[in-house]
Parts: structure tokens; C-alpha cells; sequence
């Protein structure tokens, strides 16, 4: 690892304050953490001086990088006016305007602070809507930090039960097991097994919740059979169908539901639709998002939030969702695409079995070349997991910023030659990968 002698010392008072000197798991390091001091485009430079290529952009919320003039003058010209009130503003009407026009599912929003708090209060509406209380999820999805959300997402095979009827598996020590029961996970892209757990649910059924391209479970897409039967079954079965994209509204300018022709009841959004500031955001059909409306007394649903569409996000989200045009979407699937190609020739050079899963500017590095399906089949290779996370390191040496889990996320500032640039350090890195000389 490089020297930070800065940073080095960071996180020494860190550990001082916080748990492990971490308040954010996904950016932990060792032997110590190294800390960002600023950002300009698609570059990150930390507090040693250091200027690394930033292929995450925040863990996929940057989609425009950073110091986007447009969203800088939203943001600046938001603060000098006022950064919160105890009234609405006129930004959230415009911003809810834009994701309804852009999301073909979507007729009303409503804002709340991170993905975590969207996907929370979509299963709240759910269960209010339709009264009852079973929440449906594919293994391995992440969608926040919510407990009934997160349930398996972190499962292991000797915990995750059989593949026809799979275990609730607890990520958090010490989550009732009320909440695992409540709870029946489902493996994705497996629609026959799919189905049949969810029609066993019966009546108790009030919602299913799927990410398109679920990025833990290995940013492997669904197939159109098994999203066609959710929204069969769902409809059958008159429970909602919650569609998080959280992540994948990056996938296109109508979201991932026009990408992959889904019709979800509700939809969570976060991340790209803030402008770099915290968002979350529940929308879908009104009849839905009508357990909110406390026109006529107390509403089926209590929502607040003292940050919740907070006027420098909503500016800043217009901006840059102003800033995602066609063109820009055109943009950033050519960058996926030509590190995809560039990525697989990389490995075959070294004669690395890997490969690139993903759509357009998400794309996710997988140090075997089993075939990927789900998220049982990340397991085929028991070392794979490390050499990725060998691979983020010592491409972090080499001058690109990428997750441990092998997640990339492309933004708008970047160039072709930028994406050459990081399969460079691929290249450069990849020797000390395969003889062992950066494992953690």
C-alpha cells in the first residue's frame, strides 16, 4: 500500500472517536483508512496528495462527478437563499415533476433522506395499502439497512437453507425473529421456485421487493421471465410490487423500469436524483401513495422527516437530472461497454478466469468465469471473493478508486482515455494479484 503518512495519522485520532475509526463500513481499509481531501471531475485527491481515478463515484451516487458547474451554482444558490425550512419549497414540486415524467410507473413522490429510508417507507406503505404483513425478497439483494429489508442479504451456504424454500437469514446480530418470519426470500432469476413460495404466502402477501440488477447479489440483470412473473403474480395475489431503484435509475433516462419494461406499484429512488447530497425518495402509483394523504384526518401512514426533501437536494437533483439527457445515457453505456471489452481482453492476457457483469455505467468484476445466475452462484469459487478485494486494492495503488466487492460506476466527466487509464492499472496490477504479493 502506498504511504499516506496524513492519512496514517487521520485515522490514529479516528479510532479514538469512532468504532474502528469507521463510521462507513464500505470505505474500511487496512492497515489504516485513507481519507479524501477533495474532487474534480472523475478524480479524487486525498489529504497526501494523492490523485486516484474515482470509479465509484460515492458507491454510484456521483453519476456527474464532482464540481459539475450546474449542480455547483443549484447548490450555492440554494444555501445563500436558505438550506431549510419548516414549509415545503417549490423545488420539490419540480423535481417530482421530472421523476414523473422520466419513470413510466410513476404518478406521485414523496422524499425522505437516504435509499435505506425509501426502501423502508415503501414497505410501510405495503403493508398499509393492503393490510397485511409478509415482505418478499430475492436472497442476497441489499436494499438498505431497514431489518426486514436486509434479511439474507449477507446469507452463507450453511445458513441459507434449500434452494426450494430458503432460509430468513438474520444480517444484523440480535434481529427478532417476528421480523425473520414476516419475511419469505425468494432466489432470483428462478421464477418456477419463485412462484411457488409466494403463492404459499397466500393471503399474507403484501409486497414483493426486487432491484432489477441487484448489485450484492452480483449486478447479474433479471431475466424478462422472472420479472414478468412478479408482476403476474403480484397482481394475482393483489400485493404491491416495490421496484428499488435506488441504484439502477442510472440505467437509462426512463430508470430501469423502462429498461426492462417493469411496472412496479412503488418505486424507491435515492442517490443520482440528489445531486450529490443525501436523498431518498418513495414514488408510484397514487392510489398507493395515498395511505400518506392527511387531507382528510390522520393519514394510514405517519411521515416526517426534518431533512425530508430538504431544498438544497431537491435544487440539486434538478440540476442533475437536467444534466442526464439522452445523449448523456448514450455516453455512459459506450464507457461501460468499452471497459467491459477492454476488462475481458485484460484478464485474457493474464490468463485470469473472470468476467463483467452489469449494464451500461454499472459494471462489477468477478475473479471466476463460472456461470453467474444468482447469488448461490457467486459461491462456486470459494477464494473468488478475495481476489477481487486483492484486485481493489491493488488497483487502488495503481490509481483507481474501485469497491471491494469489484462494483465500478462510471460517471459523465469521464473520456474514453479514462476508462483506458483504469484498464491500465488493471493490467499493472493484476501480476501482483495472481502471485499473492497484495493479499489483505
Amino acid at each position: 500500500m502506498t504511504d499516506s503518512p496524513k492519512s496514517r495519522d487521520l485515522y490514529e485520532r479516528a479510532k479514538r472517536v469512532m468504532p474502528a475509526g469507521n463510521t462507513r463500513h464500505t470505505v474500511y481499509r487496512q492497515p489504516y483508512q485513507v481519507y479524501a481531501a477533495s474532487g474534480d471531475g472523475c478524480r479524487i485527491t486525498d489529504v497526501d496528495g494523492t490523485v486516484r481515478i474515482d470509479a465509484t463515484g460515492n458507491f454510484t451516487s456521483l453519476i456527474h462527478g464532482y464540481g459539475n458547474p450546474r449542480i455547483r451554482e443549484a447548490a450555492i444558490g440554494q444555501i445563500e437563499t436558505g438550506t431549510c425550512f419548516g414549509m415545503p419549497t417549490p423545488g420539490e414540486v419540480r423535481l417530482s415533476e421530472i421523476l414523473a415524467e422520466r419513470l413510466p410507473a410513476v404518478e406521485q413522490v414523496r422524499y425522505c433522506n437516504s435509499g435505506t429510508e425509501a426502501v423502508m417507507n415503501a414497505i410501510k406503505v405495503a403493508r398499509a395499502y393492503t393490510g397485511r404483513r409478509v415482505l418478499a425478497k430475492v436472497e442476497g439483494a441489499y436494499h438498505g439497512t431497514y431489518d426486514p429489508a436486509e434479511t439474507s442479504q449477507d446469507a452463507r451456504p450453511e445458513s441459507w437453507g434449500d434452494a426450494d424454500t430458503p432460509a430468513s437469514v438474520a444480517t444484523a446480530r440480535g434481529t427478532p425473529q417476528g421480523v425473520l418470519d414476516d419475511v419469505a426470500v425468494i432466489p432470483f432469476n428462478d421464477a418456477a421456485r419463485a412462484e411457488r413460495i409466494l403463492r404459499a404466502k397466500g393471503n399474507d402477501l403484501a409486497a414483493v421487493l426486487v432491484d432489477a440488477m441487484p448489485n450484492r447479489a452480483g449486478l447479474i440483470p433479471a431475466s424478462d421471465e422472472f420479472l414478468s412473473m412478479l408482476r403476474r403474480v403480484t397482481r394475482e395475489m393483489e400485493a404491491l410490487l416495490i421496484l428499488d431503484e435506488v441504484i439502477t435509475f442510472r440505467l437509462g433516462y426512463h430508470g430501469a423500469q423502462g429498461r426492462f419494461g417493469v411496472d412496479p406499484d412503488l418505486t424507491a429512488l435515492g442517490k443520482v436524483i440528489g445531486g450529490g447530497f443525501p436523498v431518498g425518495a418513495i414514488a408510484g402509483k397514487a392510489e398507493y401513495l395515498s395511505v400518506y394523504d392527511p387531507s382528510e384526518g390522520r393519514p394510514a401512514v405517519q411521515h416526517g422527516g426534518t431533512f425530508s426533501a430538504n431544498p438544497v437536494t431537491m435544487a440539486s437533483g434538478i440540476a442533475a437530472l437536467e444534466e442526464l439527457t439522452p445523449a448523456t445515457f448514450d455516453h455512459l453505456e459506450s464507457l461501460g461497454e468499452q471497459f467491459a471489452k477492454g476488462a475481458a481482453d485484460c484478464f485474457a492476457r493474464h490468463g485470469v478466469k473472470a468476467q463483467v457483469t452489469g449494464l451500461g455505467s454499472l459494471r462489477r468484476i468477478h475473479m471466476t468465469d463460472a456461470s453467474l445466475t444468482d447469488f448461490r452462484s457467486l459461491f462456486a469459487t470459494p477464494d473468488a471473493a478475495q481476489q477481487v478485494a486483492d484486485l481493489a486494492r491493488a488497483v487502488f495503488d495503481e490509481g483507481v478508486l474501485m469497491a471491494a466487492n469489484g462494483l465500478m460506476a462510471f460517471s459523465t466527466p469521464m473520456t474514453r482515455d479514462d476508462i483506458e487509464e483504469i484498464l491500465s492499472a488493471f493490467d499493472r496490477a493484476l501480476p501482483r494479484v495472481l502471485d499473492g504479493s497484495d493479499r489483505g
